[in-house]
């Protein structure tokens, strides 16, 4: 075995168990309340090996993103392309809702994903995300992808109105992936954020009726 080789395959486990550490270390606590003293800590690795292969705490955390992203862009702009070729625009906006909802739900879902998930919504919900620019980076491109398809769903809709419902899509599907229980309290157990297909099924079916019967009598010449 050469040398190099060698070098590779002691390198990609190393990164794989901090990154593996500090997914849980971020959605536990947030990106400012992580530290790299405590990812090292729980992936048994010193604290200047995290800065050797990441070069800074932010460096890692966006690394996590890179490795996650590709494959909820795509089934996000899989989706989108399923949508727009749906003629029946009554059909179509539902198809664009699920774009939107199922990928994240789904990383929620998912025992190898599920901690990303919270990072996800941390992140939509940081007011200090813009700064570090990930969003922007990596998911704008696909939500002015997701905003035409709206408008194209709704020709008469104003921009305005189009943007506040891609929004509020975006809140309501925040709300769910941050619950800590609330709504398993209130509903006596009837209810459960954890369980990710229900939850999706009812949140597509009432975004879509939402935006399908909204009274625009007070937004049209906004």
């Amino acid at each position: 075995m050469s040398k190099a080789k060698a070098e590779t395959e002691h390198v990609e486990p190393t990164r794989a168990r901090i990154m593996d550490a500090a997914e849980r270390v971020f959605a536990e606590r947030g990106y400012d309340g992580a530290s790299v003293r405590k990812i090292a800590t729980l992936a048994s690795v010193p604290v200047a090996l995290i800065n050797y292969h990441f070069g800074s705490k932010e460096g890692l955390y966006r690394a996590l993103f890179e490795k996650r992203v590709p494959t909820i862009r795509d089934q996000r702009v899989t989706g989108l392309q399923l949508a727009r070729s749906e003629p029946d625009l009554d059909r179509r906006i539902e198809l664009v809702v699920k774009a939107l909802i199922y990928p994240m739900f789904n990383l929620r879902g998912s025992e190898k994903s599920s901690y990303f998930g919270q990072i996800m919504a941390r992140e939509l919900a940081d007011p200090s995300a813009e700064t570090r620019g990930i969003f922007r980076d990596m998911f704008d491109p696909v939500a002015q992808m997701m905003i035409e398809a709206i408008a194209e769903c709704f020709p008469d809709w104003t921009k305005p109105e189009v943007h506040w419902a891609y929004h509020t899509m975006l809140g309501a599907m925040l709300l769910v992936m941050m619950d800590n229980g609330r709504i398993a309290r209130l509903s006596d157990g009837a209810c459960s954020s954890q369980n990710f297909d229900d939850a999706a099924r009812h949140m597509v079916a009432i975004l879509t009726a939402g935006m399908k019967h909204r009274d625009r009598t007070m937004t049209k010449n906004c």
